[in-house]
């Protein structure tokens, strides 16, 4: 009998990037498309694992990182952290943009901070005490309607095979709820675990990453 051997994260992506223009999929196809990305064997991230794996994600889709789209955003995660407190289990809100396609990090970085800069432009809230405004900080954490996030970015254009989306991705993580594993004493398992996944994954840790609590702003997006 011939063994059916799972491709690998990498060309899983690339089939998935291969199949899904940004422009014309449905919005039900880009979320099964994204939960196939966390769900292969290889992706280390166990804790989008887990929000998948309980359909604790909520994803929406956007024509635009500008615009009109960036005030419905605002209303969508406004709704999220109103119904998420961080104390129950991991939830994320995920933030799918149809236009621009970035063919650089360096242009995904930058439309991710675009992003960022409306939302705070657009926010009538102070920003969350617990969390630093400087992005160089390393207590920094990006802030909106009184909310501190986590931000991760994927997209087709990344080095990391772990954040080659198909789709361009913001996701949003309640950085509350990585204060709790904190206090439960399970970030630092869970941490470990990640970072073995995604050294066997691509050959080395993300050089980027250090700590959701010491990391780089830059992390984020790589």
């Amino acid at each position: 009998m011939t063994a059916v051997l799972t491709p690998g994260l990498a060309e899983h992506a690339e089939r998935l990037r291969a199949g899904c223009p940004h422009a014309t999929a449905a919005a039900p196809e880009i979320a099964e498309l994204l939960g196939s990305l966390v769900a292969h064997p290889d992706f280390p991230c166990l804790g989008a694992r887990s929000v998948f794996r309980r359909n604790a994600a909520q994803i929406h889709v956007f024509p635009s990182m500008k615009g009109i789209s960036i005030d419905v955003l605002g209303q969508k995660l406004r709704q999220f952290a109103a119904a998420h407190d961080g104390g129950e289990e991991l939830a994320s809100f995920v933030a799918v943009f149809r236009e621009p396609v970035a063919t650089t990090e360096e242009d995904f970085e930058r439309n991710l901070w675009g992003v960022l800069r409306q939302l705070h432009d657009h926010d009538d809230q102070p920003w969350a005490e617990d969390v630093s405004q400087d992005p160089d900080d390393p207590e920094f954490a990006f802030s909106f309607a009184g909310t501190p996030y986590f931000i991760v970015g994927l997209h087709p254009a990344a080095s990391r095979i772990a954040r080659q989306a198909p789709v361009t991705t913001i996701v949003f993580n309640l950085h509350r709820q990585f204060e709790r594993l904190r206090t439960e004493g399970t970030f630092e398992r869970m941490r470990d675990a990640i970072r073995r996944r995604d050294e066997r994954l691509q050959g080395d840790i993300n050089p980027m990453m250090d700590d959701y609590g010491t990391s780089s702003a830059r992390a984020a997006s790589r």
